[in-house]
């Protein structure tokens, strides 16, 4: 048979029409194949296909020839499988810190792992109650440029804003730079959040991904190692509440039993709960303490109340001082 200019091309047409058009539930024949690469100027006959198939097999393409119907040939498994690929897209679809046009660019990518029928049924639109996608396009490539100087083994500089009353991005201290030794980055409370050393301030702090701006890799290497080599992200969530700085300290809490799976999702099973009168139990549990921890805590009411140490259950009353001050009673 003459070879057509296109011949050299028709192995790899083949597996992307495979890949493309064929699932379990909708198989090409050989001479469909055959037709689909004659719309590409390709010419095939069926003792080629039948060649071609095989090669791509020896491959490692799954492709299975199916003689009851639907009779054909179709890609039976692949690196991603369908419920996987629906996870990944939900996830996307749902994740605060992406933007909308940013979600719908890597939903449409993901769309491509899957044949084009299955990619119907990734077209979905997850639905999170109160969900606020971020403005801020550059975070997607904040996180990279963070991991680079992560593996680059380098301090990064950066301004950090915060929103003001007329919704504006306003750089915080004058615009001034921030150099800090990146050395993870953290999911915390539906953002994304960026853990360092602060060799000037002599500690470990924690930015807002998303408000990082004009991110650039320095030549100084990184310093504060020894602070992040028993580091444990999980454990920093957990004590850390929203994010907000505080010092740590162990807690003695007493709840009522009807919260316990409040305190289990908060702190994890490896939590200590020791059972007490009056059907309630005492944790004990590491917080970094704050008006953020203050603020969960009032939202149990009743069911918790701070047993130790006095000078956070001193500083919580104080709290509460504050919070009544501003609702007095006429």
């Amino acid at each position: 048979m003459p070879k057509s200019c296109n011949q050299k091309m028709k192995l790899l047409c083949l597996m992307q029409i495979l890949l493309e058009q064929t699932d379990e539930t909708h198989p090409l024949t050989a001479a469909a194949l055959i037709a689909e690469l004659s719309r590409r100027n390709i010419r095939a006959e069926r003792k080629t296909i039948y060649d071609d198939i095989e090669t791509l097999r020896l491959f490692g393409m799954d492709v299975v020839n199916r003689k009851s119907p639907p009779a054909g040939y179709f890609v039976a498994s692949r690196r991603f499988e369908l419920p996987e690929l629906k996870l990944l897209v939900d996830t996307v679809q749902a994740s605060r810190f992406l933007t909308a046009r940013k979600s719908g660019e890597l939903i449409r990518k993901l769309e491509q792992l899957a044949s084009r029928h299955e990619a119907r049924q990734l077209q979905r639109q997850v639905t999170v109650a109160g969900r606020i996608k971020t403005m801020n396009e550059s975070i997607y490539y904040n996180v990279d440029k963070i991991h680079e100087a992560i593996l680059s083994d380098v301090r990064i500089s950066f301004q950090y804003f915060e929103w003001t009353p007329d919704k504006e991005a306003r750089p915080r201290h004058h615009g001034r730079l921030y150099q800090i030794s990146p050395h993870t980055l953290l999911w915390d409370n539906e953002n994304y959040y960026m853990l360092g050393y602060d060799s000037e301030a002599h500690k470990v702090k924690h930015y807002r991904v998303d408000k990082m701006l004009q991110i650039r890799l320095l030549k100084d290497r990184r310093d504060g190692k020894d602070l992040f080599q028993d580091f444990n992200p999980a454990d920093f969530s957990r004590m850390t509440f929203g994010m907000f700085a505080g010092q740590k300290q162990l807690l003695r809490l007493r709840f009522e039993n009807r919260l316990a799976g409040v305190v289990i999702d908060r702190f994890g099973k490896d939590v200590s709960l020791q059972p007490d009168e009056d059907g309630h139990f005492i944790a004990r549990v590491p917080v970094t303490v704050s008006s953020q921890f203050f603020g969960w805590l009032c939202g149990l009411g009743t069911g918790a109340v701070i047993l130790s140490p006095e000078s956070v259950v001193t500083e919580y009353r104080a709290f509460l001082q504050a919070l009544l001050a501003q609702y007095p009673q006429e």
